[in-house]
């Protein structure tokens, strides 16, 4: 009798421990419980701390509330203007309604992921090469509203879209650096003749200047003679203007 009773005792034990093990159930600060009893949803989610389950008659789904950061892989785009280019993103996004992200939707991680790639095609494609360069906050905040707006069914809420890269193709690449090129050429040429509009006037006002005062020229000229003695020639060769030393010449 005690043979038989043995194995017995174990499987009961067995049995108890499973029991306690379905029963018994600790959820972190970030976890939620969705549970279904004979399989209707229960009340409201479960959690943090210690949960207990009644199995088999009720069942729990584990539900983390924490963001998700998603990769949009790279995605075929035709612009506006019919360049093809490669654009990648990031999504953020987490939980907020653990009983509709289980009942509502069978794969949240993968809808999601789904709809980010198909929102992001639809929306940089209406949308010109040069807005997707140079007008990347207002599209994330487009792409965010978006996906937002067909996600809250699910109990998903997005906070954040951004695009992250956009390949360009070759031939593109090489047109816009030559565009990039002729721009500066062009601001180069305009500040090149501002200046030059500068010195014309400056030069404007001196010539009035030494017309008004025609002692000015000869300040000029002994000044001129200065720079030049300040330099190691050995013989400097000048003429004397006889304008410079009428005024030292006794009047007639």
């Amino acid at each position: 009798m005690r043979e038989l009773s043995v194995p017995g005792l174990l499987i009961a034990v067995i049995v108890g421990l499973l029991f306690l093990f379905k029963w018994i159930n600790v959820l972190n600060e970030y976890e939620r419980g969705v549970t279904f009893w004979l399989g209707r949803l229960g009340k409201a989610p479960k959690g943090p701390g210690l949960v207990l389950i009644f199995w088999p008659f009720e069942r729990m789904v584990r539900m983390s509330l924490r963001t998700v950061v998603h990769d949009v892989p790279a995605q075929d785009i035709i612009t506006k203007d019919n360049v093809s280019v490669k654009v990648n993103a990031v999504v953020y996004f987490r939980v907020v309604e653990p009983e509709k992200s289980v009942v509502q939707v069978e794969n949240y991680l993968y809808a999601t992921s789904q709809l980010a790639q198909t929102t992001l095609r639809s929306v940089l494609g209406q949308v010109l090469l040069d807005e997707l360069l140079s007008e990347r906050e207002k599209l994330n905040l487009e792409l965010q509203k978006i996906i937002d707006e067909h996600t809250t069914p699910w109990g998903i809420k997005v906070s954040l879209v951004e695009v992250k890269q956009v390949d360009l193709p070759p031939e593109m690449q090489r047109a816009m650096a030559k565009q990039a090129e002729a721009e500066r050429e062009k601001r180069a040429k305009i500040i090149h003749a501002q200046g030059e509009l500068e010195a014309a006037s400056a030069l404007s006002e001196a010539a009035q200047i030494i017309d008004r005062q025609p002692a000015t020229l000869q300040l000029r000229y002994l000044q001129t003679l200065t720079e030049i003695a300040s330099e190691k020639n050995s013989t400097i060769v000048f003429p004397l203007p006889i304008d410079l030393i009428k005024m030292f010449l006794p009047k007639a």
